[in-house]
């Protein structure tokens, strides 16, 4: 089992960048595959980007691509959400999740943290 905590969110104007953290718990954290979502008011929460247990694989939305950039240290237990050229679509509180099974495979992620708050001004 693993438990995570998310920070790094924010107020940010348009066409600015953030990157979010979230820090993992357990010795086992480079066995899970680890995934940011994403959810607005009223709205379902989406799929961001997610990273293989490696690093080595990435998967990312259409909304995401050429702007964010996911990467992890598994010596530290943290994985990074890189957001550039945000804009007001961008916001929404911005969550992270672990899974133990392929990072692609998106009712796997049972692991989840408590959110945190991007808020992006035009």
């Amino acid at each position: 089992q693993v438990q995570v905590v998310e920070s790094g969110g924010g107020l940010v104007q348009a066409g600015g960048s953030l990157r979010l953290s979230c820090a993992a718990s357990g010795r086992t954290f480079s066995r899970y595959a680890m995934g940011w979502f994403r959810q607005v008011p009223g709205k379902e929460r989406d799929f961001v980007v997610a990273i293989s247990w490696s690093g080595g694989s990435t998967s990312y939305t259409d909304s995401g691509k050429g702007r964010f950039n996911i990467s992890r240290d598994n010596g530290k237990n943290t994985v990074y959400l890189q957001m550039n050229s945000l804009n007001p679509e961008d916001t929404a509180v911005y969550y992270c999740a672990a899974t133990s099974n392929s990072w692609n495979y998106l009712p796997g992620y049972k692991y989840w943290g408590q959110g945190t708050q991007v808020t992006v001004s035009s």
